[in-house]
């Protein structure tokens, strides 16, 4: 009877654990190991994913959060300065594909060639049948372009192709507004493209001034120190000191007066 207490207790338990989170974790991390064994040898995905386990297991991972293919996501996932960036045709499709809202479509004011020349893009929510409440994104111009420095970055497309640019950077800011969990928060490859990278200090460039102590004692001003009263140089001198001070008239300083 003890001996059938024990395995049904063992057989709970499995189960339990079979259906905790964390085993179910593992299992997935093991299945992502053997899946990314298979992109490693495999002559069509990236140079960054080739011989790279680790990097096909974090491109496994988020597709099967974003619900993507994991070819696709290989092919459409830089790394920018050591940040993981998107490509913007791929945020787009993923926008148009998420079912939560309508195709991405864009609107355009200005002329072209001009600074005022801009574009936004819009959607509706699937829920909005009748398209009452349109979600506008934010105005992308020439002009803000231009002040913002894109266009003065060696090899700019802002200058080739401007149109393209604008629906490009127009989409990955609508995205930031409506749904950043679709790009899970990465910029577009374009925008970190266009952005200013930070400066790295090497330390070992960097000279500390060396001080001098002897110089710094030598500049300093010197310090007065206080004078000692002159000191009588012998028991005779002390004597007729004392005599004299004895014999010496006090006078009044308020009148004048000498006292005896």
């Amino acid at each position: 009877m003890a001996k059938a207490t024990s395995n049904e207790l063992t057989v709970q338990e499995s189960r339990e654990l079979l259906s905790s989170p964390v085993y179910q974790t593992i299992k997935t991390f093991e299945v992502q190991q053997r899946m990314a064994q298979m992109y490693v040898s495999s002559t069509i995905v990236p140079a960054a994913y080739k011989g790279n386990v680790g990097n096909c297991v974090i491109a496994i991972d988020m597709a099967q959060r974003m619900g993507a293919n994991p070819l696709m996501v290989m092919q459409n996932l830089y790394v920018v300065n050591g940040n993981p960036a998107w490509s913007a045709k791929f945020l787009i499709s993923c926008i148009n594909t998420c079912g939560r809202f309508t195709p991405l479509r864009y609107e355009y004011k200005g002329k072209p060639g001009t600074k005022d020349y801009g574009c936004r893009a819009y959607a509706y929510e699937t829920s909005d049948k009748e398209h009452k409440e349109p979600l506008y994104g934010v105005w992308v111009t020439m002009d803000m372009a231009e002040k913002e420095g894109w266009t003065r970055k060696t090899g700019s497309k802002w200058l080739t192709m401007p149109d393209m640019m604008l629906i490009y950077r127009a989409a990955a800011f609508w995205a930031r507004a409506y749904a950043p969990e679709i790009s899970m928060g990465f910029l577009t490859k374009e925008e970190t493209d266009d952005g200013v990278n930070p400066r790295v200090v090497d330390f070992e460039d960097v000279t500390i001034p060396t001080v001098d102590p002897q110089a710094v004692e030598a500049e300093a001003e010197p310090v007065a120190e206080p004078q000692a009263e002159p000191q009588p140089a012998t028991p005779a001198d002390a004597v007729r000191a004392a005599m004299d001070r004895q014999t010496r008239p006090r006078v009044d300083t308020t009148t004048g007066e000498l006292f005896d």
